[in-house]
């Protein structure tokens, strides 16, 4: 098991570099359901914090009202990846639609971007079509592609102790 701050650090970089993940989450059957999504990670005090700016559809606030867990993987061409396993919450308030919608319009390159591109957010953070979804990780995982390709770098794997 890997150090958290270690491991955390090394899957922000990776995963601002990479920028999409697919991101699963499962059904009332629980039956898995993946999409492709775009999240941004802060660090808030010893914390890593994810964000992702998306729409509160009733797929996803059925999913999630269910379990609010989210697995999300991000892989390149390179074979990079890594994982997050978290537990997410809708953050709806003015004031955290702002703050989100913020990080990602003065966000670095390439995770950065403004998301009034999205036509739905056109008028920006505060339509009921936009919302911020809140990730805490309890597993990560990094795995630089070079493990595959020559047999160097560090697998990096870190799971929150249980309560």
């Amino acid at each position: 098991m890997s150090n958290y701050r270690a491991t955390a650090t090394a899957f922000q970089t990776m995963a601002h570099e990479i920028v999409w993940c697919a991101a699963a989450t499962v059904d009332v059957e629980n039956r898995p359901r993946s999409r492709v999504l775009h999240p941004i990670w802060e660090w808030v005090d010893e914390e890593l914090i994810g964000w992702i700016a998306t729409g509160p559809t009733p797929v996803k606030l059925a999913h999630l009202e269910h379990s609010p867990h989210i697995s999300l993987n991000y892989w390149a061409p390179s074979h990079d990846t890594c994982i997050a396993e978290c537990a997410s919450e809708w953050c709806t308030d003015d004031a955290t639609k702002q703050r989100v919608w913020d990080l990602f319009t003065f966000g670095p390159a390439p995770v950065g971007y403004d998301p009034s591109i999205i036509p739905p957010w056109k008028d920006g953070p505060l339509t009921p079509t936009f919302a911020a979804l809140q990730l805490r990780p309890w597993h990560l995982r990094v795995f630089p592609g070079t493990m595959l390709q020559t047999g160097t770098g560090e697998l990096l794997t870190w799971t929150a102790p249980r309560p």
